[in-house]
């Protein structure tokens, strides 16, 4: 164990999922094997190929923000707000309480406000320019969630927003962990992501990696022979960080665990012959850990869905691990791949697990042999776990992997 750095824990988890809205619903859906994927709703998709989502349900954002918030926000944000309030409610953390200074915001952000972004656009070639909202200026921003929190709790301290897709969640976690190392008292940290407008669609389409399948069950398939790319979400986690000592000072309601390893790489440039660095960053997060392999009691994959991706992270987890040697869990095939906001709900259900003593499924997955690897599929698994690895990997070559740690 690592015991020469500042451990730092969490304390909060505010979730907003395609399967469960608030923490608590989203874990018992998950635990169940319940999916919130679904053909999109929000928009009448039949012109595209891709037509189904995970979309959160229920969600009024009148019921949570005030009214003055509604025209400043995009749905991510509005998403963002409300999550962030929930993690500090459960943190048991009045921000008011504290001093501005010593609280900071470090989000992920994989799109932006497109979804408002959009809106004004439409404004803007049907109508022209006096129509366009001026709050267009920060809603679609990468960076809008961080200062919108901010803004909201009085939070002043070291803020900043990272962009390295659906590894960026986990980037803007180990961020976090740094200001704290450094003497900030608590941040706020984690991904919403949301862009399920024909925009956003399209945007995410040029990927050439989304499932073009009808069927909700059998639409996105990590590890499965029948993979074909995966299908897309809203949503994510934030998580109140703290120093773990200063944490138990204050009585904290509960620890959660303690970030105690991270990793990340960059792929070599595609034709260079080079191998894939995901391998790399799973090692440099167990050695910052002081974690050997044979510890880790679960993996939370990245899960692709695409064929030559999945083999990858199957041949970088055997590698390390050792052929069928850990259990592998990607609960997100009941959300779809959220962007930056995926990983941080795999650390939320990583914590949720270590806390219940269960692993999540994977649904509609039947594993391919050729990957080798004990992947936990249509129920959960009851078992210890003390600690566990997430992956995630963003479009671009961005490989990120973090190991957390039960405490006590």
């Amino acid at each position: 164990m690592n015991t020469g750095a500042v451990e730092v824990a969490v304390t909060g988890l505010g979730v907003v999922a395609p399967n469960g809205l608030g923490t608590d619903a989203y874990w018992a859906a998950t635990r169940k094997g319940t999916s919130g994927i679904a053909r999109i709703s929000r928009f009448d998709p039949s012109r595209y190929p891709v037509q189904l989502a995970g979309e959160i349900a229920g969600f009024d954002a009148k019921e949570h923000l005030p009214g003055r918030l509604l025209p400043q926000t995009d749905r991510m944000t509005q998403l963002a707000l409300v999550a962030a309030d929930w993690a500090f409610e459960d943190a048991a953390v009045r921000p008011g309480d504290l001093p501005e200074f010593e609280m900071g915001v470090i989000t992920a952000s994989s799109s932006g406000g497109f979804e408002f972004g959009q809106r004004e656009l439409q404004a803007l070639w049907s109508r022209g320019s006096r129509y366009v909202s001026a709050y267009q200026s920060f809603a679609w921003f990468y960076a809008v969630n961080s200062g919108q929190i901010s803004i909201r709790n009085g939070m002043r301290g070291p803020s900043g927003v990272v962009v390295s897709d659906q590894a960026g969640g986990l980037d803007a976690v180990a961020q976090a962990r740094r200001q704290i190392r450094k003497g900030t008292r608590l941040v706020m940290s984690g991904a919403v992501d949301a862009s399920i407008c024909p925009w956003g669609w399209v945007a995410q389409m040029a990927s050439n990696r989304l499932s073009t399948s009808r069927d909700p069950e059998r639409a996105y398939l990590p590890f499965d022979d029948a993979a074909g790319g995966h299908v897309p979400g809203e949503g994510g986690a934030l998580l109140v960080l703290e120093e773990l000592e200063q944490a138990r000072a204050r009585g904290a309601r509960q620890i959660y665990g303690v970030i105690a390893g991270y990793g990340s790489t960059l792929d070599p440039r595609p034709g260079s012959g080079r191998p894939a660095g995901l391998r790399k960053a799973i090692e440099l997060a167990l050695a910052d850990a002081g974690a050997a392999p044979e510890e880790i009691d679960v993996v939370f994959a990245d899960a692709a869905a695409v064929p030559e991706l999945d083999r990858i992270e199957a041949e970088a987890l055997t590698q390390v691990f050792g052929a069928r040697a850990v259990p592998v869990t990607a609960p997100k095939t009941m959300t779809g791949r959220l962007y930056s906001g995926a990983a941080p709900l795999d650390l939320a259900a990583a914590f949720l697990a270590m806390r219940d003593g269960v692993v999540p499924p994977s649904v509609g997955v039947s594993p391919s042999p050729d990957h080798d690897l004990d992947l936990v599929v249509h129920q959960e698994r009851a078992m210890t776990v003390r600690s566990a690895l997430v992956i995630a990997r963003g479009h671009g070559g961005f490989n990120s992997a973090v190991v957390v740690r039960a405490v006590g």
